[in-house]
C-alpha cells in the first residue's frame, strides 16, 4: 500500500477536528442547525490553516444522509464520496488553472441542473482570486440569483484581489494562523497515534517552522520522521529544520545577563561553527530577549507569547532573576546591532561588539531609590542654608501667618535652594512652577518662604489666589519634608533692590552669552580679514 503523508492522513473530517478555527466551526454549525445557510461562502486566510478542509466538512454536513447536521457522519456513501473527492455533486475547482470566462460559463450552465443524488450541488473554488475579470463578471449573475440547490464555497489567500461585487454577495470567514501551542498539541496526538517518541521541544521547533500553518507543520513532521524514524532526537530536528537551537539562545542570553563576556564570545563562535546566518541568529536572539521582557513585564505572558508550555516554563526560570529594565537595555542594543547588519561586511563583529556591551552594562538604581537620595540631599542642603541679605522695600500681601504678627524681614535667599524648589514645582505642578519663575526669593528657608512680585502684576494677582497659594504651601512642605510657611509680597517700584527672579537671571545669562559671542565673532582674525577683503559687514550673529 502506498504511503499517505500525514497532512492527508490526518486531515480534519469533522468540525471538532478542525484545529485553531473554533470561531468558524461554531458559526457554520449554528447556521446549519438554525437553517440559515447562505448560498455563498468566502474562506480567507494564510496557507494550510484549514480553508479547503472546512469547505469539504461543510459540504459533507449539508449533503450527509443523516443531515443537514452540525457534524457529518463520515460513514454514509455521500460523505465517503466527498472525502475521496469522487462526488459528482461536490466539485472542487482550482481557480488558478480555470481562470477563463469560458470555464465559469460552463460552471454556470451546469449549475442549473439538479444534483444527481445529493441534497445540494456544491462548488468549491480554491484560489478564487486567480479568476480573470471577465470570469468574475460571468460568476456574478449566478451569485445574484442562485438556484436553491446550489452552494458556492470560495477559498483564497488574497481576498483583497476579489471584486467588491463578489465580496458583498458572500459570507466571509477569516481563518486565523494556528497558534504554536495548538499545533504542538495536534502533533503530539499524531505522534501518539504513529508510535513516535519525540520531545515537546522538538515538536515546538517543528511547529515554529510551520509558522502558523498546520499543513506546513505536518509536512515538516513528515520530513523529520523520514530522517529520524520512530526515535526523534532534538539535535536531529534542529539540524534538519534549520532553526536555531533554543539551548544556544538560552546559554548566550544567560551569559550576557550574568556579565560573562568569555561565555558570550564563545557562544558566537558556536553559532558560526554551526553555520547559522549571523543576522538570522541575531533576529532569533532579539525574539528571545523580547520573550524574557514580556514574561517579566506582564502577569499573564501566556496570552501574549506564542510558545509551548515547556518553553514558557524555561523562559520563566531564566527571567525571574533579572529586572525588566536590565533586559530592555540589552534588547535595545541588540536591535540596533541587527539593523546595522543589513549593510555590514562583518556581521559577526557587530554581534560580538553588541554582546560585549550588553554583558558589560552596569546595573541601574531603581528610580524610587534615586528619588529618595535626592530628597535626602535637598533636605540636608535646605537645613544649612547659605544666606545673603540685601535691602528692599516690600509689603506683604498674602501670607501663611497674619501680617501684623510678621516681624520686619530683609530679603534673604539660600544659595541654590530656590532654584531647586522652583524646578521641583515645575515637575509636579507646571502651572504653579511657571508663576514662581517670575518671583523674587525675598526669603528662603525650610520653615518659611517669602516671594516678591511687582505691584499690580499678573503674577502677583495669580499667587494671591487662595487655591494657588495653598498649592505652593503643599509643594513647599513636600519639598522640605516639614511644614513651611509661604508669604507673597508686592515689591514696590521697579524692584531693582530685590533678588532677581529666575526668568530675569536666565535673560541676563543669555544676554551676557550673546555679548560674549558677538565680541568673539567680531575679534576672530579670519572674519576680520574676510571683511577687509570683501568689504562686507556683520548683519546678524546667531548661536549654533
Amino acid at each position: 500500500m502506498s504511503y499517505v503523508v500525514l497532512a492527508r492522513k490526518y486531515r480534519p473530517q469533522t468540525f471538532a477536528e478542525l484545529t485553531g478555527q473554533e470561531h468558524v466551526s461554531r458559526t457554520l454549525q449554528n447556521a446549519i442547525e438554525t437553517e440559515r445557510v447562505a448560498h455563498a461562502f468566502l474562506f480567507t486566510g494564510a496557507r494550510g490553516v484549514g480553508k479547503t478542509s472546512s469547505a469539504r466538512i461543510l459540504a459533507k454536513a449539508l449533503n450527509c444522509e443523516q443531515g443537514p447536521a452540525a457534524e457529518p457522519c463520515n460513514v454514509c456513501p455521500i460523505c465517503r464520496e466527498i472525502t475521496d473527492g469522487s462526488s459528482t455533486d461536490v466539485l472542487e475547482i482550482d481557480g488558478a488553472s480555470n481562470t477563463g470566462v469560458d470555464d465559469v460559463r460552463e460552471l454556470r450552465d451546469n449549475s442549473r441542473y439538479l444534483p444527481s443524488h445529493s441534497r445540494y450541488k456544491i462548488y468549491i473554488i480554491d484560489e478564487v482570486h486567480m479568476l480573470s475579470t471577465n470570469a468574475f463578471n460571468a460568476l456574478l449573475k449566478i451569485l445574484e440569483e442562485p438556484p436553491a440547490h446550489v452552494k458556492f464555497i470560495f477559498a483564497t489567500t488574497e481576498p483583497h484581489k476579489l471584486p467588491i461585487t463578489i465580496l458583498s454577495r458572500c459570507q466571509r470567514f477569516d481563518f486565523k494562523r494556528v497558534s504554536l501551542a495548538k499545533i504542538v498539541a495536534r502533533l503530539r496526538f499524531i505522534a501518539g497515534q504513529e508510535g513516535i517518541t519525540i520531545s515537546d521541544a522538538a515538536l515546538a521547533m517543528i511547529a515554529r517552522k510551520g509558522d502558523g500553518s498546520m499543513r506546513d507543520s505536518l509536512s515538516c513532521f513528515d520530513q523529520v520522521l523520514a530522517f529520524c524514524g520512530s526515535q526523534v532526537q532534538d539535535d536531529d530536528v534542529a539540524t534538519l529544520v534549520g532553526v536555531v537551537d533554543r539551548r544556544l539562545l538560552a546559554d548566550l542570553s544567560a551569559a550576557v545577563l550574568d556579565g560573562d563576556t568569555q561565555a558570550a564570545l564563545e557562544g558566537v563562535g558556536r553559532v558560526d561553527s554551526f553555520g547559522y546566518n549571523i543576522r538570522q541568529f541575531t533576529q532569533e536572539l532579539i525574539a528571545h530577549f523580547r520573550n524574557l521582557l514580556v514574561i517579566r513585564s506582564v502577569p499573564n505572558p501566556a496570552g501574549i507569547l506564542d510558545l509551548a508550555e515547556a518553553e514558557l516554563d524555561e523562559l520563566r526560570r531564566q527571567a525571574e532573576h533579572h529586572e525588566p529594565q536590565a533586559i530592555q537595555r540589552r534588547l535595545v542594543l541588540l536591535v540596533k546591532a541587527e539593523s546595522e547588519m543589513a549593510h555590514a561586511t562583518f556581521p559577526r563583529l557587530l554581534l560580538e561588539m553588541a554582546l560585549l556591551k550588553m554583558a558589560s552594562l552596569q546595573p541601574i538604581l531603581p528610580v524610587q531609590q534615586l528619588i529618595e537620595r535626592i530628597k535626602a540631599l535637598e533636605t540636608s542642603a535646605a537645613a544649612t542654608p547659605e544666606l545673603w541679605r540685601a535691602p528692599a522695600q516690600h509689603a506683604p500681601v498674602a501670607a501663611s501667618r497674619s501680617a501684623a504678627a510678621a516681624p520686619a524681614q530683609q530679603p534673604v535667599q539660600a544659595s541654590g535652594g530656590w532654584e531647586r524648589f522652583v524646578a521641583f514645582c515645575l515637575e509636579r505642578r507646571p502651572a504653579v512652577g511657571a508663576l514662581l519663575e517670575y518671583g523674587s526669593p525675598l526669603h528662603y528657608a525650610p520653615d518659611r518662604i517669602e516671594i516678591g512680585f511687582p505691584e499690580g502684576s499678573y503674577y502677583l494677582t495669580s499667587l494671591q489666589d487662595s487655591e494657588t497659594l495653598q498649592a505652593v504651601r503643599e509643594l513647599a512642605a513636600e519639598f522640605n519634608h516639614q511644614p513651611t510657611q509661604v508669604a507673597v509680597a508686592a515689591v514696590s517700584g521697579n524692584g531693582e533692590d530685590a533678588p532677581r527672579s529666575l526668568v530675569e537671571k536666565k535673560k541676563r545669562d543669555r544676554d551676557e552669552r550673546m555679548n560674549e559671542l558677538r565680541q568673539e565673532v567680531r575679534d576672530h582674525p579670519v572674519l576680520v580679514e574676510s571683511l577687509k577683503v570683501l568689504g562686507g559687514e556683520i548683519v546678524e550673529i546667531k548661536p549654533l
